[in-house]
């Protein structure tokens, strides 16, 4: 067998590839746009710079890139005038520009400089993208809150600078993604480079010393993107010889006048041709017969046509596209494992993990399969996709057309592979060090993920304390953030993994049955001793929040969608890692509870890209008794949609409770007050309101609840009690008046006797603590640092001697729309409006809506039906989802409210698909304004609208015309709900600065009105 082997073969076996000579074009100074927030969720969330700086020293480089912010247009132009920059990256943008406008402003003056564009997703940048030349940018990209995007830009970027020069040095290989929607190729990239990275990793560290592994990595698959058919057979047929795979869309632009120079977004604005990708496939099968070729489309009727043809095949609708992904590139592009296969019936031989293993069964594969594996060049394959390129290039031309003779092969591969592992030394594997929680520490991670959205928002909480010390300038008042710990991402990735819990999680059982199906699964042993450590440092109750990748993102919140666990602190350490083992799994559940998979539809999300993080932390409160709890919980916004007398919108608005702030989630009654004006509340400006509208239960943990009998309902250990019941505890001071049913007055302060009403009056009008000040600085240095209106929740413990701790526990910002009115709303004719609210939420222009669905009510209204209104809402929103359509909803009382007296209890999913959503106050049932809460968040980003009509009041209370749907046939109509549609779209308009808002009538249908009685 010797003769067969070339004479050159050990001369060229030894002869390895110069890898420092790999990748010597870099991305050495980053300027990024943005303001504060997100580029603090790139540095200290997503830790890109930390990142790139590992990998470079991996790979052995000296300069790894340094990242510079700004957040205007006149701060980069400084920067670029006195810094060599390689790459600039527009974020979503500031408060006076958007992403487009910055990322144009500085290609004119530095038109040589890389730049590219990250915008948010939304119908509204999509239609705008499609009229805008975009061809001056390098690419587009659609900004998810995924860090790992910017990873992957950089990566593109500079595969794209080195690509020419790498194959010709040492044969490095390529993979060519052709695809023109800027979502998908956002979303698939960091897949497809985490996998690419992963594999350099791994190949690395099995079978390399240290320092070759560090300079081998250099070696790994380039990535290409091609946005037309051109483009991408102009690539494949220039680097054929180096194709690793191809991975194509199939409608995209072909034989378009622009050509290659159209880049990003401009691609999407040509015609696309349905059967690109079968043309282009089919051209590239008939150069090379065996190059693996995957199909990705969202037309799955395109599969059995791909499949017939010999090509692979991914359904971008799956729940399961990354997994789907990534097990084709493993098993056809040299990814993972070799896996030696029985040619007739594909079965599983051998698994190949490593060179050693390779040359270890190199003789024991049976002679068909090893074949069926030479003769289609799979060996060479494999080797290039581990940067062993002297092996597999000679593998390459060693093929069976030439040497036909399976024995030979077998003695060529393995002298090949002893001599070149002689040549090489075999490193040892990293052991990964996930790092112990300090107890000295007030924050750490877990785990090398994400922190999600709500880590996010408590470090850039943590970030904002630490920078602004006057917050602490207060004797006695201490502001920090609760003791906190992160499970990271990929600690939810492994559980997942590891358990085999995809297939349950994503099928449409019930929520109760996804959630045993997870508390039976397992967490590694290997946290226990970070779970003590943090218990140690705590010695408090933990809460289990959700942290996921989407919810309370920048741009697409998930707020209140996740469960949100508490466990008591118990002596027993084994005890309470019982507890907490089950919240982590019953938090992870909750990922794929039916509410949180309608809510991925009804956001366009797929539920695949959904990672979890969990937050464990300390619960803010003081023990009393059997009962845990703070003295106060709130939520802060900075703006104020509803200012009442002399307050401003610019000046906030704060609801306060007693109790954990489930309360207020849960929609309870709360104090509403502004921090500027904390003498002036409402609630308590009249005996009959306050007694009437005030706080009458709280929310407690119950500190005896001990076990792992978790439930779907996060608040099954949560109690409900009286406010007496606080009295008793002697958790009032401060916080209480009392009422004197004698004189029929209410005095501040506690007294014997008489109800207790929560009026906060110590920390308002009696300067006990300093609160109202806090809450301003709050939302002025919160606001200030987002570059934008905030929400931030809080938790208070006040002390019998006027001290107390005010703990920040989250924020996320207020997206407002930026669509200006050049109507003054409040001045439309009546004539004109189907109803009109002269106090709404929401601020924008839209006229694609034509439904209408609302409760039918007269002057006998009882509030009793309203779980049932909710249950016929829930089924025709589904409707308008399945349909891709909007309405305006229209009923009496709060929407989403956890009490049905109040309201309808619809949860957010139930109600996703309104455009408008209409609170009524009747002369019969009266209901103070909720301003949404629950939905606050989902409302302004998602643009949705939230008026109150108060129809008691003609006019001044706003407008609406029952009487025109009424006399209209319903598209579907029950005993408690009625749907009707127009011909032609309604109009809605939203004035966000003057709290007005109408939904104005097709003009066909403007018809004369009355005044409402």
């Amino acid at each position: 067998m010797e003769s067969q082997i070339p004479q050159e073969w050990n001369k060229f076996i030894l002869k390895d590839v110069t890898f420092v000579n790999l990748m010597m074009r870099r991305i050495y100074n980053v300027l990024i746009v943005a303001n504060p927030y997100d580029a603090f969720m790139l540095e200290d969330d997503g830790r890109v710079e930390e990142k790139i700086f590992n990998e470079y020293m991996e790979l052995g480089l000296r300069y790894p890139p340094t990242f510079t912010q700004v957040s205007t247009i006149a701060e980069a132009e400084e920067v670029l005038a006195t810094t060599k920059i390689d790459l600039v990256i527009c974020m979503p943008g500031t408060a006076d520009n958007d992403a487009f406008t910055v990322a144009r402003a500085i290609k004119g003056k530095f038109p040589e400089i890389h730049c590219v564009v990250l915008t948010p997703f939304s119908h509204g940048i999509t239609r705008r993208m499609q009229d805008e030349d975009l061809s001056i940018f390098d690419y587009v990209f659609c900004w998810l809150g995924n860090t790992n995007l910017i990873m992957s830009i950089i990566k593109l970027i500079e595969d794209k600078m080195n690509l020419e020069h790498d194959i010709k040095e040492a044969g490095v290989q390529m993979i060519l993604l052709v695809e023109d929607s800027i979502r998908f190729y956002s979303s698939i990239l960091p897949n497809l480079y985490g996998y690419i990275l992963q594999q350099s990793q791994n190949f690395s560290t099995e079978a390399l010393n240290r320092h070759a592994a560090n300079l081998r990595m250099r070696g790994r698959p380039k990535v290409v993107l091609a946005r037309t058919y051109e483009e991408a057979l102009g690539i494949y047929e220039r680097y054929k010889n180096n194709c690793l795979g191809v991975i194509s869309d199939v409608r995209f632009p072909y034989h378009s006048t622009k050509r290659s120079q159209i880049v990003g977004a401009g691609a999407s604005s040509l015609e696309k041709d349905p059967e690109a990708g079968f043309k282009l496939l089919e051209a590239i099968r008939r150069e090379d017969e065996f190059l693996p070729l995957i199909m990705e489309s969202s037309e799955s009727a395109n599969r059995e046509r791909a499949e017939r043809e010999g090509f692979r095949f991914v359904d971008k609708n799956s729940k399961m596209l990354s997994v789907d992904l990534r097990h084709l590139l493993e098993e056809h592009m040299g990814f993972g494992d070799f896996i030696f296969r029985d040619p007739k019936t594909h079965a599983v031989i051998t698994r190949i993990r490593s060179l050693k293993d390779l040359q270890d069964n190199i003789f024991k594969i049976p002679r068909d399969s090893m074949l069926y594996h030479i003769s289609r060049n799979h060996m060479s394959r494999w080797l290039t996709a581990r940067a062993i390129f002297p092996v597999a290039n000679f593998l390459k031309h060693v093929t069976w057309h030439k040497l036909q003779d399976v024995d030979a092969h077998r003695q060529i591969i393995f002298d090949a592979i002893v001599q070149y592992r002689h040549m090489k030394n075999i490193g040892v594997v990293a052991v990964f060090d996930r790092g112990k929680f300090d107890k000295y520490a007030h924050f750490a991670r877990i785990g090398d993920g994400s922190l999600g959205g709500k880590g996010r928002g408590l470090a850039f909480l943590d970030n904002v304390v630490k920078t602004h010390p006057q917050f602490n300038q207060y004797p006695g008042a201490s502001v920090r953030i609760p003791k906190t710990v992160v499970l990271c991402t990929d600690v939810f990735d492994q559980f997942m993994e590891q358990n085999n819990l995809y297939e349950i999680a994503l099928s449409d059982a019930p929520d109760d049955v996804i959630l045993q199906h997870f508390l039976r699964a397992q967490l590694p042993d290997s946290y226990i001793d970070d779970f003590f450590t943090f218990f140690e440092a705590t010695k408090s109750p933990i809460a289990i929040r959700s942290s996921s990748l989407l919810e309370d993102s920048h741009y697409q919140p998930f707020a209140g969608i996740y469960s949100t666990y508490m466990i008591p602190y118990l002596e027993d350490k084994y005890e309470m890692l019982h507890m907490l083992a089950a919240a982590i799994k019953s938090v992870y559940a909750s990922v794929y509870y039916r509410d949180s998979k309608a809510y991925m539809t009804a956001t366009s999300n797929v539920i695949d890209q959904e990672k979890m993080a969990v937050i464990l932390q300390e619960v803010v409160g003081k023990s009393y008794g059997d009962h845990y709890y703070p003295n106060i919980s709130g939520v802060l916004r900075s703006l104020n949609y509803y200012p009442i007398g002399d307050e401003t919108a610019e000046e906030g608005i704060a609801s306060l409770a007693l109790g954990l702030g489930k309360y207020i989630v849960d929609g309870g009654q709360t104090l509403r007050v502004s921090p500027y004006h904390p003498a002036q509340v409402l609630q308590m400006s009249e005996m009959e309101i306050a007694l009437r509208e005030t706080q009458t239960h709280f929310y407690a943990l119950d500190m005896k609840h001990v076990g792992a009998d978790f439930k779907v309902d996060d608040g099954f250990n949560i109690l409900k009690l009286k406010v007496k019941e606080a009295d008793k505890e002697g958790s009032l001071q401060y916080i209480a008046s009392t009422f004197d049913p004698y004189d029929q007055v209410i005095r501040d302060g506690l007294y014997e006797g008489g109800r207790k009403i929560i009026s906060f009056c110590g920390v308002l009008q009696h300067d006990v603590f300093p609160l109202p000040q806090i809450l301003q600085m709050s939302m002025k240095y919160g606001a200030e640092a987002m570059r934008r209106p905030v929400e931030i929740e809080f938790a208070c413990n006040l002390n019998a001697d006027k001290t107390g701790e005010f703990y920040l526990l989250q924020i996320r910002p207020i997206v407002d729309s930026k669509q200006t009115l050049v109507e003054d709303v409040a001045a439309l004719p009546d004539e004109e409006c189907l109803l009109r609210s002269n106090n709404s939420l929401g601020h924008g222009i839209s006229d694609d809506v034509t439904d209408v669905v609302y409760v039918k009510y007269d002057d006998q209204f009882t509030a009793m039906h309203n779980p049932a209104v909710a249950s016929d809402i829930e089924r025709i929103n589904q409707k308008f989802l399945d349909e891709g359509r909007n309405y305006v909803l229209v009923g009496p009382g709060r929407w989403g409210s956890s009490d049905s007296w109040l309201g309808v209890p619809v949860k957010w999913p139930h109600i996703s698909a309104a455009r408008v959503i209409v609170e009524l106050v009747l002369r019969n049932y009266r209901v103070d304004p909720s301003q949404g809460t629950h939905f606050f968040q989902n409302l302004t980003s998602f643009g949705v609208g939230y008026f109150t009509i108060d129809t008691n009041r003609p006019g001044e209370g706003g407008l609406f015309r029952k009487e025109i749907l009424d006399q209209m046939p319903a598209v579907e109509e029950t005993a408690l709900v009625r749907h009707v549609r127009f011909d032609r779209p309604l109009r809605i308009m939203m004035d966000g600065k003057k709290q007005v808002g109408a939904v104005l009538l097709p003009e066909n249908e403007v018809v004369e009105t009355n005044d409402q009685p």
